[in-house]
């Protein structure tokens, strides 16, 4: 019996420690070390760079992808099973997507908290008209439809640092996405961090609390001197 019970008490002591060895989360910083976040483990880190070149619609091998990939720092994180870039517009699963830009002169000088909402995904009235004029002028149906605004909050964060953070609703082919987009700008007016988190509605409703500890976790960081 004593036996027994050592048998027991060293398993339960090396299930607890196989269960410490395996991280909770995944911690991040950007390149310039400026803003951090977390994910759950959970998560499989992705190569950004597939989205950097459809928000922008740059050519690969321009000298405008050359000159965006030095002043831009982007990184993504997809829970499914087969993760995926594409899954930042579209996926049953949790996506997060955080990108660092440091700005150009002519941004830094039209940098707006309606700015801020649009920089990703388009969010404001003015915005959202233009993108459905230009789908029409195309010729083709608009890729995101039926825009549903759930909450706008703006950030008033230390050091006189700002920015907004909404939540929002898209038609996206069959499927309505739920984004939980984040942008701030920081003190110097320099540099914008933004982190969009996405997934089906009828997963974020079941989540919703935990994406709101991976968006809180999304903070600037004061570097020395």
């Amino acid at each position: 019996m004593k036996k027994t019970r050592a048998w027991i008490a060293l398993l339960v002591a090396a299930l607890a420690l196989t269960a410490c060895g395996q991280p909770e989360f995944t911690y991040v910083r950007d390149r310039d070390g400026t803003t951090y976040f977390k994910v759950p483990a959970s998560f499989t880190q992705l190569n950004a760079y597939p989205i950097e070149l459809y928000l922008s619609g740059e050519h690969p091998n321009s000298q405008a992808a050359a000159l965006r990939a030095q002043r831009v720092w982007s990184t993504a994180f997809d829970q499914s099973a087969k993760p995926t870039p594409a899954h930042l517009l579209g996926s049953a699963d949790p996506f997060v997507y955080a990108t660092v830009h440091r700005l150009t002169d002519d941004e830094r000088d039209s940098i707006s908290l309606n700015r801020l909402r649009d920089f990703i995904l388009p969010v404001t009235d003015q915005v959202r008209q233009l993108y459905e004029a230009q789908a029409e002028a195309s010729g083709r149906a608009p890729l995101y439809a039926r825009f549903e605004l759930l909450s706008d909050q703006v950030l008033l964060l230390d050091h006189g640092a700002r920015g907004v953070r909404v939540r929002f609703n898209y038609q996206i082919g069959d499927d309505v996405q739920t984004f939980d987009d984040t942008a701030i700008l920081d003190e110097k007016g320099g540099t914008v961090s933004v982190m969009l988190i996405g997934c089906q509605s009828i997963c974020f409703r079941k989540r919703a609390a935990e994406f709101d500890k991976i968006a809180n976790s999304f903070k600037l960081l004061r570097l020395p001197g």
